[in-house]
């Protein structure tokens, strides 16, 4: 069981709180085991939205496998404590996963977790944030970043895209997928890029059949799916399934099973794999396989 520790500022915005904290609550729902901490440095704090929340002022144990997530609030804020500031640096200095909301990003500047790191920030503050921290490297045009643990988005709404992204590393893709589906957080996007994810943007139909293959294929996408298992899976014959399939999503379910694994792939990638690896741990039964088919995605793209 991991521990999700929200660190709460002085007028921190209540979605920037409540949205990460519903995705881990609806995964601890579906199983994967989340318990919640909200810790400040004092008792009662204030949001922007006039509700106070309240807090408590003791640091719960942490372990690698746990999670600090700062959420962002309006204005200026007094920097917090350093030894707040130094639980996050030792937090990550042990293995953990460090996150910024918005501009809960700024705690993460302060503690020095940004020095020769990339992170995401809100357009508006941009400038401001470079000039503040020179040794960090603004991503402009990303929805979310990850760089060596730490985990920063640009603005409050993306702290859902966040989290959901912080699942599907942890957990997989379909994990992400089932809690998605159940918020119907749709719109989520993968790190750094304004596209949807080709799990979640091709699930907006109300096709039952399709999204029990979809269900399949999320949770088995590495593996060689034969037409007729899922087709057994369905209920209906393999030609009903290569057409409801192509009429829901516009795919072949083996074009939808390439793109969950090519998404999966980049963020292997972005986090430092080799292409050997990323083949390897995506299904690809070569890296040559990959690097032809992440081409072929590019050309599309352009």
């Amino acid at each position: 069981m991991s521990s999700v520790v929200f660190l709460l500022i002085p007028q921190v915005h209540l979605l920037d709180v409540a949205g990460p904290a519903e995705v881990f609550s609806t995964a601890d729902d579906l199983g994967y085991a989340y318990t919640f901490a909200y810790v400040a440095e004092d008792s009662q704090v204030a949001t922007v939205q006039g509700l106070t929340l309240p807090a408590v002022t003791r640091w719960p144990r942490l372990a690698p496998d746990d999670l600090i997530i700062v959420p962002g609030r309006r204005g200026p804020a007094r920097s917090p404590a350093r030894q707040t500031l130094r639980r996050l640096r030792e937090h990550h200095a042990s293995g953990g996963t460090v996150a910024g909301v918005w501009a809960g990003t700024d705690a993460l500047g302060r503690a020095g977790l940004l020095d020769g790191r990339r992170c995401a920030l809100h357009h508006c503050a941009q400038e401001e944030f470079a000039r503040l921290y020179p040794r960090a490297e603004v991503v402009k045009d990303a929805l979310y970043v990850e760089d060596d643990r730490i985990v920063t988005s640009a603005g409050v709404a993306s702290g859902i895209d966040l989290a959901l992204h912080l699942l599907s590393t942890r957990h997989g893709p379909n994990a992400a997928g089932r809690v998605a589906r159940a918020m119907l957080a749709h719109a989520h996007r993968d790190a750094g890029v304004a596209r949807l994810s080709p799990m979640l943007r091709r699930r907006s139909h109300v096709d039952q059949t399709v999204h029990r293959i979809q269900d399949l294929i999320e949770s088995r996408f590495t593996e060689r799916l034969p037409l007729r298992l899922l087709a057994k899976a369905a209920g209906c014959s393999e030609r009903t399934v290569t057409r409801l399939f192509r009429q829901a999503t516009g795919l072949t379910p083996l074009a939808y099973q390439t793109a969950l694994r090519l998404e999966r792939a980049e963020h292997l990638l972005r986090q430092g794999a080799t292409t050997e690896v990323a083949a390897r741990e995506t299904g690809f039964r070569d890296a040559r396989m990959l690097r032809r088919l992440r081409a072929r995605a590019r050309a599309a793209s352009s």
